[in-house]
């Protein structure tokens, strides 16, 4: 099943400068593992060492915040869009 991808500016250079790519995955976590097969080395800037999202980067799926859903374990359908977005603080 196809995502959408939107890939944040920081994280481009993996994906060859493109802001969007496709993948086809069934959870987050597959998304993951599959942004990491066409996108190398893109994992280790999105998961820690043990292999959970960092925490400031936030994943969103159709404007949804994965914290609030099944986190890495949230369903993917064929059309879904996920945002990975890096969180942002001021001082």
């Amino acid at each position: 099943m196809a995502v959408k991808v939107l890939i944040p500016t920081p994280l481009q250079k993996f994906t060859n400068e493109q802001a969007t790519i496709e993948c086809d995955a069934g959870s987050i976590s597959q998304l993951i593992d599959a942004l990491e097969t066409s996108c190398p080395g893109i994992k280790a800037r999105l998961c820690d060492e043990s292999g959970a999202p960092r925490r400031f980067l936030n994943f969103y799926v159709n404007s949804e915040d994965i914290r609030f859903l099944d986190n890495t374990e949230t369903a993917l359908s064929d059309g879904d869009e996920v945002s990975i977005v890096p969180a942002v603080a001021g001082g």
